[in-house]
């Protein structure tokens, strides 16, 4: 019995020595002069063996999840990328706004001063003009791609429900659709669609100008008696809202007395967060009586609107390119704290397969000593 113990205690001993990383579990032997001819080859061969390393054989299993580690890894570092891209692009956005303030703030000042001087009851204008509403188009702007959340999902529901809406009241409609995920959706579902547009992720004057000179002419030429424009609301990073409002005919008093706001995108404590401003309506510019206009007011102010409207299709494409990006940073920083949770989850799987294969190695070589009883 001393021997069999013996002989289970050297097993074990050379087990746990073949496990060690050091070259300590490895023995070589020299020989002196004259008991053995060592040649190059021998002491290559030697060499190799002394500095070898032991190495855990693992499953198939410990090797997939291992794999999967690493690519549950390399996605994560991909989600942080496009949050980081997608927060360059929403301080564009900003700027952007940003940009055209002045513009609308003197055109909003010259219209309330023309208002004001010829009285708004006297305006006689088709832009302003309320009519009968038989036919109704709806202006609907959705994003370009995807992976951003429910923003394009929430805008198709909002567009489905007015249009149903209207329907229902006997109200005949179409769309003209911005946005190639919009424009997916409703082709294949057979929609009437007057007109199609791309949004991008820089929108600018001239694109806002082909969509108003499209509205104007639907709407002058009496093929719709409404425009109903459909956009996201830009309210924060982690909220955006769907948001309907009536494009054409304008309201007088509704240009002269609406506000306007701005935000600001920062960062507080390593997070990114959204700073909103309001801003009061612009003062109406003042004219002396005794100006003369080299032409009528009523025809400056049916010149402005055009300009007015221009301005508002650029402000909504703006804040709806806000929004898909702000949503876009929230989805991506979701992703990327699932990915987190994943490796975590991952690694504690895999250790443990690594640890049960050690064990089961360790088990098979007592079961081997065991049998030499």
């Amino acid at each position: 019995m001393r021997f069999t113990a013996l002989v289970a205690t050297g097993l074990l001993a050379t087990a746990a020595s073949a496990f060690s990383p050091s070259s300590a579990g490895f023995t070589t032997q020299t020989y002196g002069v004259g008991e053995r001819t060592v040649g190059p080859s021998s002491v290559q061969q030697g060499t190799a063996h002394a500095n070898r390393k032991a190495t855990i054989v693992m499953d198939g299993k410990s090797n997939a999840i291992r794999d999967r580690i690493s690519s549950v890894k390399n996605t994560k570092k991909i989600t942080m990328a496009m949050k980081l891209v997608a927060a360059a692009k929403v301080r564009r956005a900003q700027d952007a706004v940003l940009a055209t303030r002045p513009f609308s703030e003197t055109l909003q000042s010259v219209f309330g001063g023309l208002i004001g001087r010829i009285g708004g009851d006297a305006l006689d204008l088709p832009l302003l003009t309320q009519r009968e509403v038989n036919k109704v188009t709806l202006v609907v702007i959705t994003g370009d791609r995807g992976l951003c959340g429910g923003y394009n999902s929430f805008m198709i529901k909002k567009a489905e429900s007015r249009y149903k809406e209207l329907e229902a009241q006997g109200i005949k409609c179409d769309m003209l659709l911005i946005g190639k995920k919009g424009i997916q959706y409703f082709t294949r579902r057979k929609y009437p669609i007057r007109k199609t547009y791309e949004t991008g992720q820089n929108p600018d004057s001239k694109q806002a100008l082909a969509i108003s000179e499209e509205i104007l002419n639907t709407f002058l030429s009496g093929e719709s008696d409404a425009i109903e424009l459909l956009y996201t609301k830009f309210i924060s990073l982690i909220t955006s809202t769907p948001s309907a409002r009536t494009l054409v005919p304008f309201s007088a008093s509704e240009i002269t007395s609406k506000g306007d706001e701005v935000f600001s995108l920062t960062s507080s404590a390593g997070r990114f967060d959204v700073e909103r401003e309001e801003l009061e309506v612009a003062e109406p510019q003042e004219f002396p009586n005794d100006m003369i206009f080299e032409q009528d007011p009523v025809q400056i102010i049916n010149a402005i609107l055009p300009l007015y409207l221009n301005g508002q299709i650029l402000r909504c494409l703006q804040e709806s390119v806000a929004s898909e990006l702000a949503a876009r940073m929230q989805s991506m920083q979701s992703a990327s704290d699932n990915a987190g949770d994943l490796v975590k989850r991952l690694s504690q799987q895999y250790n443990r397969a690594r640890q049960a294969s050690v064990t089961q190695e360790i088990l098979e070589i007592v079961a081997g000593a065991s049998a030499l009883e």
